[in-house]
């Protein structure tokens, strides 16, 4: 292959890296611009993110800050991830933008409704986990104390156990999505999943007994939910039955590779 075919060969690629690198950077800045508008009430939107303990704590018991610079790193950690779920339609818009001109037409119609469904029922699973969830989880966990226990949790431990949970529940609430995907692709169909109906009802009560304390209410209140998912996905999965891509779905660009592709052959003859 002679220099002039190497260099045209990887002009294509520099370019989709110079594409993403730019991609990156918008991504970078929007998440910095929502952290810094964020920051300034750092601390009040910790007290709101400390609500569904604070109500549940006994009298006269506060949150404590063991590390010494917990006070002022904790809020801005909780702003900083906050930002980025602020920013995750930003971030899936770009990610749409990178890929969209390599897919089939039938996949861009297909991806595009599925990243805005995604987007909303991660937030519908966080304030799942927020107005319903945490109010049972910590009135259970504080009447649960021995007596002579005071009760009084670390902020820092307190954030991460909240945003492991923010993350659990909207992973959770995203199984319709998984649902219409597996359908989409072929790997399952609408009547295989039927049929392990009674499977996916034990394995959402098994979930939900990991990320809820030993108690039947709010086991049930995470495990149902994830059912009603799984039910609503199957439905709509119906209609996304994986079908062969025909010749003339390609990619928008693809002529323009195979064009490229085909100089080069030429000039290697």
């Amino acid at each position: 292959m002679s220099q002039n075919s190497f260099e045209e060969a990887a002009q294509p690629f520099i370019s989709h890296l110079i594409e993403l690198r730019n991609r990156l950077l918008k991504v970078v800045v929007i998440v910095l611009v929502v952290f810094l508008g964020l920051s300034t009430y750092a601390n009040q939107i910790y007290s709101f993110l400390a609500g569904p303990l604070m109500k549940h704590m006994p009298k006269n018991s506060t949150m404590i800050a063991i590390d010494v610079a917990s006070p002022f790193f904790t809020p801005f950690k909780l702003a900083l991830v906050l930002a980025v779920f602020i920013s995750i339609p930003v971030i899936l818009y770009q990610f749409w933008a990178f890929v969209a001109p390599g897919l089939y037409k039938r996949e861009r119609r297909m991806i595009f409704p599925l990243l805005i469904a995604s987007t909303l029922l991660f937030y519908l699973g966080m304030a799942f986990a927020y107005f319903v969830v945490f109010p049972l989880i910590f009135g259970f966990l504080t009447a649960a104390a021995p007596e002579g226990v005071a009760v009084m949790t670390d902020i820092a431990k307190y954030l991460d156990f909240v945003l492991t949970l923010f993350f659990a529940f909207g992973i959770c609430f995203e199984v319709p999505i998984f649902t219409i995907v597996m359908v989409w692709t072929g790997l399952v169909t609408p009547a295989g999943l039927a049929e392990k109906r009674p499977y996916v009802i034990v394995a959402a009560f098994v979930i939900a007994a990991f990320l809820t304390p030993p108690d039947p209410i709010s086991q049930t209140l995470l495990a149902l939910p994830m059912w009603m998912l799984f039910e609503a996905g199957l439905l709509c999965s119906r209609l996304f039955v994986h079908k062969d891509s025909t010749d003339d779905d390609y990619p928008e660009n693809v002529e323009e590779e195979e064009s490229k592709l085909n100089k080069i052959e030429q000039k290697k003859d």
